[in-house]
């Protein structure tokens, strides 16, 4: 770790204390040469000395222990900058899907009232601010937001809404608990979606169904009909011959449509 302004320094020490060349290259992170250019005034030049006691780099007692032994070094009081935790970046957005983010608020307040305000902000990459305008229907384009999931959207995946939303119903669950209400029960609690689909659609439903509901399972297969096989509709039926009808005998045209015979033509020719 080296001093604040370790060649101001430098002129300092060589121009008030008795420390060595060494001494003072170790400390201020030089070379003795160096050190040995500023005593003789060609390092350095016009340089105004930094006193390292004054700005709490230093203390007398330290200066003096150092000059009594030429081999001891020089040990700095306090770091002088203090390593600041690095900020995380705030989450960035697409410009494309920056319009969305209001329909995904609105689908994360509607649906999972229990996360958050932090916890949205984490996930979509938002403010405090807009989630209120959002809420409160004060947003100035509240009339035409529409709630779409978010990940449908592409703003966040599906594993860190579902972590968001585990952290939200524990936390939501311990403050239930020290307020004293009562949780919901095991028919009344919403079950996830692999839950209900790998239910009996009878379990699932509440009870028995009847023959009319689409999800009516039987429970034991029925008896077959006649007319499950089809194939044999339209075969000819097997009749012995001598159970067929006989064919009808042939019709004349001219009585079938009453029209006059040969005779009757040629009688009224007759008396004509």
């Amino acid at each position: 770790m080296q001093p604040l302004m370790p060649k101001a320094t430098a002129v300092w020490l060589v121009d008030n204390t008795t420390l060595t060349f060494d001494q003072i290259a170790d400390f201020t992170g030089m070379h003795p040469l160096e050190i040995s250019g500023i005593a003789d005034g060609e390092v350095a030049v016009g340089i105004k000395g930094f006193d390292p006691v004054a700005n709490n780099q230093l203390t007398r007692a330290e200066l003096d222990r150092c000059e009594k032994d030429s081999t001891a070094k020089l040990q700095l009081l306090k770091p002088i900058s203090t390593p600041q935790p690095k900020k995380k970046a705030p989450r960035y957005t697409p410009l494309s899907k920056r319009q969305d983010r209001p329909s995904a608020i609105n689908w994360l307040v509607r649906n999972h009232p229990e996360l958050a305000d932090p916890q949205i902000c984490k996930l979509l990459g938002t403010t405090k601010t807009t989630i209120a305008a959002i809420r409160d229907k004060t947003h100035w384009n509240s009339s035409q937001i529409d709630p779409v999931d978010p990940v449908a959207l592409g703003l966040c995946t599906q594993i860190a809404l579902d972590a968001a939303v585990k952290v939200a119903a524990e936390r939501k669950a311990k403050e239930d608990e020290a307020a004293g209400i009562v949780p919901p029960t095991e028919e009344e609690r919403l079950m996830s979606t692999e839950e209900s689909l790998s239910m009996d659609p009878r379990e699932a439903m509440g009870g028995a169904m009847s023959e009319n509901d689409p999800l009516f399972v039987p429970s034991e297969k029925p008896e077959p009909s006649p007319f499950d096989d089809l194939s044999n509709v339209f075969d000819s039926p097997s009749t012995p011959a001598e159970e067929q009808p006989e064919s009808p005998a042939e019709l004349d045209p001219d009585a079938f449509f009453n029209l006059p015979s040969e005779k009757e033509d040629k009688r009224k020719d007759g008396e004509d």
